[in-house]
């Protein structure tokens, strides 16, 4: 029978549950109960599982970070020193760890969790638990080198303690860190691995086919990052099957996926975050092969995917992906001649910036290369390569780098700044580009061949563009081939050759109706009616001449409209927080269009 000091502590104990689960919960009372506890000086396991009861409490439903954190220390603090008390030891040192990542003290979080992962050896799931939280401690600092040989130590340990799943899931996990590192070479003997063991999986098919969606990911951003548009194909149609599955209304939960053996029960993300990052790469790959319409109809899709799941719990990772369809969104807008619409979305882009820091930290190199594309549809020259310098000074990514170092190339060309392109030049030049990238090789081979057709050395823009025009083709990159087309055909028209430059306008021109690309269409009707005017076809230079200020007058138009709205002043932010704009732009693309 319990003494009477018990009695009181397990009574306080049972009040607090109690007004834990009543409904409404009664926050204030469940939390004075717990307080109260201490008071019977209860045994040191009550002690600890109350720290830790109160500290959770106090995270999820008060702003008290402070007590929550008193508490939780606590709970870590007594727990070590007792034996077989795994479920409060490793869940106060996981808690805490990840408070202190909140407050941005990662120095006191990784030696709690490299403590507790030193002392979990004998409980699978929080061993591997921690090793992931570590891993994703080292993975958020840039440390890629330090979290993918610990996500290698979870490998080894799931395979011999027969979690086969999570073996599996820490690889597949090692291999997105070896992506994002640009470790091309490393990450194709792992990402083999992985796909033989999901193809030979003997385990649940639930399980068979989540860790299919992770391996296609990463599968289809290898592709991606590497300028491969035409290679991924089979791979996404794939990704997108498999998604389709997924989703069904007959699939189960997360937790049923997990299973039931304790060293499984883990997953990479939600099934419907799962579905808009499959949007997303989809996205991503339309905007690469210049499929603008099809990139604009399903960022429509995700945001309002991404809308909906905000509302039930709004996840930082929602954030990012809104971001990263936001960037992309913005970039065909610009193609398709929309400025207005592109810059609407920057400043929700902006806004979104705004509300997180750490999302402006690895955005905001994006975000200036994005502005001075836009400056240069807008001809603003000295606004574009400011926001390319921005971009190039605070961002350590060797790919954008070369993209706005290609943009930079561009700018200099039309201004006819020769030295300053000179300058650049070593930086951009196809032949020692520092890039796994194919489509940024070709698009460098199309600035050579462009600053050739500046300086009038023909033979030699020509040689430079039929090598675009050869990468461009290999990889269906719609958008190069058709920019690199129509100038082949202002290159033979300037040389007289009217039959050649039509060959290269005519399919120009079908091309970037197709995307649609209004900046080329609009060069190759100039060109058109010019060689209608020269093989002596009136009717014909009149419908060209017809198609030329139609997409003059609407450029005109959307350079106008875009040129009063209060977000152009975007153009001349290049230092300190994203400004604060007055307007309030719409959450999704869908209500701008």
């Amino acid at each position: 029978m319990a003494s009477s000091q018990d009695a009181w502590y397990l009574s306080l104990l049972g009040l607090a549950e109690n007004f834990r689960t009543s409904s409404p919960p009664n926050i204030k009372l469940c939390i004075q109960c717990l307080q109260a506890v201490f008071n019977f000086k209860p045994p040191p396991r009550v002690e600890a599982r109350t720290h830790l009861q109160l500290g959770n409490i106090l995270l999820t439903h008060t702003k008290n970070i402070d007590l929550a954190r008193n508490n939780l220390e606590q709970a870590w603090l007594l727990s070590q020193m007792i034996n077989a008390f795994d479920d409060v030891k490793f869940e106060a040192a996981s808690v805490l760890a990840e408070l202190y990542e909140q407050q941005n003290q990662s120095n006191l979080s990784k030696p709690i969790l490299r403590k507790a992962i030193e002392l979990s050896q004998h409980s699978i799931y929080w061993h591997c638990r921690l090793i992931f939280q570590l891993a994703q401690i080292h993975a958020t600092e840039k440390d890629y080198e330090l979290a993918s040989s610990l996500l290698g130590v979870g490998v080894d340990y799931a395979h011999i303690s027969a979690a086969s799943y999570t073996r599996v899931l820490f690889l597949l996990s090692r291999c997105m860190l070896l992506l994002i590192d640009k470790k091309f070479l490393e990450v194709l003997p792992l990402l083999n691995q992985a796909g033989h063991l999901v193809e030979t999986w003997q385990g649940s098919q639930y399980q068979k086919e989540y860790l299919k969606v992770f391996f296609l990911v990463l599968q289809v951003c290898h592709y991606l990052m590497a300028g491969q548009v035409k290679s991924v194909k089979p791979c996404l149609k794939q990704l997108q099957q498999s998604i389709q599955t997924i989703m069904q209304p007959s699939w189960p939960s997360d937790e049923v996926v997990s299973g039931s053996n304790v060293g499984d029960m883990f997953i990479w993300m939600p099934k419907e975050h799962l579905y808009v990052l499959v949007y997303l790469v989809t996205v991503m790959h339309s905007m690469q092969a210049g499929y603008m319409d099809k990139a604009q109809k399903y960022t429509d899709k995700a945001l309002m995917q991404i809308e909906k799941l905000k509302i039930v719990d709004n996840k930082p990772i929602l954030s990012v992906f809104q971001l990263m369809l936001l960037e992309h969104i913005v970039m065909c807008r610009l193609v398709m001649g929309n400025k207005s619409l592109a810059l609407q979305e920057m400043s929700q882009a902006c806004a979104l910036c705004q509300s997180s820091p750490k999302l402006l930290q690895n955005h905001r190199p994006q975000l200036h290369t994005l502005l001075g594309l836009y400056a240069m549809s807008m001809n603003c020259m000295e606004a574009a390569e400011a926001q390319f310098m921005a971009a190039l000074r605070i961002s350590q990514e060797r790919d954008l780098w070369t993209f706005a170092n290609l943009n930079l190339g561009i700018v200099y060309l039309r201004a006819k700044r020769e030295a300053e392109f000179a300058a650049l030049l070593e930086r951009i030049n196809p032949e020692s580009l520092v890039s796994h990238s194919h489509s940024l090789r070709a698009a460098a081979y199309y600035v050579q061949g462009l600053q050739s057709f500046f300086q009038t050395r023909y033979n030699e823009a020509k040689r430079y563009l039929r090598e675009t025009l050869k990468m461009a083709n290999a990889e269906d990159s719609n958008r190069l081939t058709s920019c690199s087309l129509v100038l082949l055909g202002h290159i033979f028209l300037s040389l007289g050759n009217s039959r050649e430059s039509m060959n290269m306008v005519t399919p120009a021109m079908q091309l970037a109706s197709k995307i649609p690309d209004v900046h080329v269409q609009l060069w190759a009707s100039a060109i058109l009616k010019d060689l209608y005017r020269i093989c002596g076809d009136p009717v014909r230079e009149n419908e060209a001449y017809q198609m030329h200020l139609n997409f003059s007058q609407m450029l005109l138009k959307d350079h106008f409209q875009s040129s009063q709205m209060a977000e152009h002043s975007l153009i001349f932010w290049t230092e300190g927080n994203c400004p604060i704009l007055s307007s309030n732009p719409p959450r999704t693309s869908s209500a701008l269009i």
